[in-house]
C-alpha cells in the first residue's frame, strides 16, 4: 500500500497544487468584494452570483453551452465513422492516418487559427474561388460569425474524439462481431448491438474532452468570431485581465465549471443507461 501510494504521490501533489488550491482560490474570492482600483476585499457578499443572472451574461452562458454541445455533436458525427474507417484499415494505413490526424498539433495554434482567417476573409481564398466560378456576385461575410466560430471549433477538436473513439474499436473484442455474423445478423444490426456498446468509453472520452476544452475555449471566438461571438470564457478572460474583476471573474469560472460537470454527468447517466437498455435486449 505504501509503495502504491509512493508511486502516485507526484501526481497527487501536482495535482493538490496546480488543481485543487487554485479552484479552493477561485471559488473564495467569487464570495469577495473589489475596491474602485481593482482590488480584492475580503468581504462576503453573494453579488457576483447574482449579476450572472443578468440577461445579457444568461445569453452568454447559454450561447456557450450551445456551441460546445454543437460542436461535441458534430466532431462525434465526423469522428466516429473515421475512427471506424481507421480500425478496419491495415496497419500500415492505420499509422499513416493516424499520423495525418495528429499532424495539426505539430503547429502552433494561432497560426492554424489565423490561416482560417486567410481562408474565410472578404477577399480570402474561399470567396475568391466563389466568385471566379461565378457561382457569386459579391463576397460573403464568412469570418466573423457563428458560423466560423463553430468551423474552426469543430476543426480544433475533431482528433480529440477520433483518437478516443479509434483506441475503442481496437480494443473490442472482434470475436463477437464473427458470433453475430455466424448467427446471422447483419452489418448494421452486429455494429448497433456490439460494436457502439463496446466503444461507449471512447465515445465518452472524447466527448468529454471535447465538449470541457470548447467551453474553455476562447482564442478560437477572438480571432474568427471577434465581437460578433462572445462565449463565457472570453467574459472571463476579460474580467480577470481587463477589467480587474477577479470575484466576478471568479463567479463565473464556479458557474461555468459546475454547469459542466452536470452536463457531463447528465451525458454519462445517458450513455450508461442507453448501454444498459442495450444489454437487456440482447438477453
Amino acid at each position: 500500500m505504501r509503495r502504491s501510494f509512493g508511486i502516485i504521490a507526484p501526481v497527487v501533489l501536482w495535482l493538490t497544487i496546480f488543481l485543487v488550491v487554485p479552484m479552493i482560490a477561485v471559488f473564495a474570492v467569487s464570495f469577495m468584494q473589489r475596491d474602485e482600483l481593482g482590488n480584492v476585499v475580503f468581504t462576503f457578499t453573494l453579488e457576483h452570483y447574482a449579476r450572472f443572472f443578468d440577461p445579457l451574461y444568461l445569453g452568454i452562458y447559454w450561447d456557450t453551452l450551445w456551441l460546445s454541445i454543437v460542436t461535441t455533436a458534430i466532431c462525434l458525427l465526423l469522428a466516429y465513422p473515421l475512427a471506424y474507417y481507421i480500425s478496419q484499415a491495415s496497419p500500415g494505413r492505420q499509422k499513416m492516418w493516424l499520423i495525418l490526424i495528429t499532424v495539426p498539433f505539430w503547429i502552433n495554434f494561432l497560426i492554424r487559427a489565423y490561416a482560417w482567417v486567410l481562408l474565410l476573409r472578404t477577399q480570402g481564398i474561399v470567396n475568391q474561388v466563389l466568385l471566379d466560378f461565378g457561382w457569386i456576385q459579391e463576397p460573403l461575410q464568412m469570418l466573423y460569425t457563428k458560423g466560423a466560430v463553430l468551423l474552426g471549433m469543430v476543426y480544433t477538436f475533431i482528433p480529440f474524439m477520433v483518437l478516443p473513439i479509434y483506441v475503442a474499436l481496437e480494443q473490442m473484442d472482434k470475436r463477437l462481431l464473427e458470433a453475430a455474423s455466424d448467427l446471422g445478423a447483419g452489418r448494421w444490426s452486429a455494429f448497433w448491438h456490439i460494436t457502439l456498446p463496446q466503444t461507449k468509453s471512447g465515445i465518452m472520452t472524447g466527448s468529454v474532452l471535447v465538449f470541457v476544452t470548447t467551453t474553455g475555449m476562447f482564442v478560437v471566438t477572438d480571432i474568427l468570431g471577434g465581437a460578433k461571438a462572445q462565449m463565457l470564457s472570453n467574459i472571463i478572460q476579460n474580467q480577470f485581465l481587463g477589467a480587474r474583476n477577479w470575484p466576478f471573474g471568479s463567479a463565473l469560472s464556479v458557474v461555468f465549471v459546475i454547469s459542466a460537470l452536470i452536463i457531463i454527468g447528465l451525458f454519462q447517466r445517458a450513455l450508461r443507461s442507453k448501454y444498459e437498455a442495450s444489454k437487456e435486449a440482447r438477453a
